[in-house]
């Protein structure tokens, strides 16, 4: 039992240096030697639990890309209506890149680069299938433009990145409810019908 909590343990090590060292210099920065460093393994340990440096990566945005579905769709009902479940969403997904802008920082760059191979993103989608769900009955019951599910993720999702980033780094300006909610609503008024 001792030795699997030191493999846990070890792990979690790996997924956190990573986590930093991808934030800190990119992707291409976080050499498995600096991964190691950071995490206090030896290099050859790495490979005990990672078969690369991709391997590792595809397994820590998976992990990632889970608690951040599993944040987005915490309370969700849908049995609401659709404007509503959505915006229980948004509002999630804004609340979880603002309180885990470490994690969401990871998840943009990951998104943004080919390092992520085709199988990892596939089952990565299937994180985000309530979204697409909802946005699929919005489109039957003639709220929701008759869009592909990426072109309304891209114009719902991806601006609020830009939003946050300005939370994060411009001193004088500061998200609060107000803020959110009305990014929400143009948000909304550009999927609705």
């Amino acid at each position: 039992m001792l030795k699997l909590q030191k493999s846990k343990d070890k792990c979690d090590a790996l997924l956190k240096a990573t986590l930093q060292l991808v934030n800190q210099g990119g992707i291409q920065g976080a050499s498995m030697a600096n991964i190691a460093k950071l995490a206090n393994i030896s290099p050859a340990t790495i490979y005990l639990y990672y078969e690369s440096k991709q391997d590792l990566i595809n397994k820590l945005y998976l992990e990632v890309k889970e608690s951040f579905c599993l944040h987005a769709f915490k309370e969700y009902d849908n049995n609401q209506p659709v404007k509503i479940s959505f915006k229980k969403i948004w509002l999630n997904i804004a609340e979880y890149k603002i309180n885990q802008a470490e994690e969401a920082s990871f998840l943009a760059q990951c998104d943004n680069t080919p390092m992520i191979d085709e199988t990892t993103r596939k089952e990565s989608l299937k994180y985000l299938q309530p979204l697409f769900d909802l946005w699929i009955r919005g489109q039957q019951e003639g709220i929701i433009k008759n869009i592909s599910p990426y072109l309304l993720y891209t114009f719902t999702i991806y601006p609020m990145a830009f939003l946050l980033n300005m939370n994060q780094n411009c001193s004088n300006y500061k998200i609060d409810d107000n803020l959110l909610n009305q990014a929400f609503q143009v948000a909304w008024d550009g999927i609705k019908v």
